[in-house]
């Protein structure tokens, strides 16, 4: 599981290392403490951090680099499934362009799937290649992302579609005058 705050996933007085080998030590008790180590410094370079990095604390890091920490705990036990909640809501938009390309890049490497919650259509849109549109928390629509995204079949989808922020503001005007009348 990968958390929506960064800062509050992390044990403040644990080193960041400690925080990534902690399901090793859980799940794996045959596993040295050179090997969790060796996994350790192996995790924090898949997440583009350096391994000589184990031994800092999460207070010296940024937002976005917590935030790889907690990614890189989370692919700790190699699973088959990662849960990310909401990962890039608390970083700032040049932090969240490199957090989810580093999600690409690693669930292309090490094939795993990648249930990423989401209110931000266009990073659902970039990861996601099927999508499912709650609700009150019942399932309303589902189906591959480009089918849903532009061509919605239910009104509440449609009306989180058109609640988007677009980059033209021309078409956003457009939008808030449309939504008026």
């Amino acid at each position: 599981m990968v958390f929506q705050d960064p800062a509050s996933s992390l044990n403040p007085r644990v080193s960041i290392g400690e925080s990534i080998a902690e399901p090793m030590v859980v799940q794996r008790k045959g596993m040295s403490a050179g090997e969790r180590r060796d996994r350790v410094a192996e995790l924090l370079r898949m997440v583009k951090l350096p391994a000589e990095w184990a031994s800092r604390f999460p207070h010296e890091l940024s937002g976005g680099q917590r935030q790889r920490i907690g990614i890189a705990r989370a692919l700790a036990l190699e699973p088959s499934v990662l849960i990310a909640d909401e990962p890039t809501s608390a970083l700032d938009v040049s932090v969240q362009a490199a957090v989810l390309e580093i999600f690409q890049e690693l669930q292309e490497r090490l094939g795993f799937s990648c249930l990423f919650i989401s209110h931000d259509l266009a990073v659902v849109e970039l990861l996601a290649d099927h999508v499912g549109v709650l609700q009150k928390g019942q399932l309303v629509e589902s189906g591959r992302t480009a089918d849903v995204l532009r061509n919605p079949t239910e009104t509440y989808t449609q009306k989180l579609i058109d609640a988007a922020p677009v980059p033209d503001p021309v078409v956003q005007r457009a939008r808030r005058s449309a939504a008026v009348a």
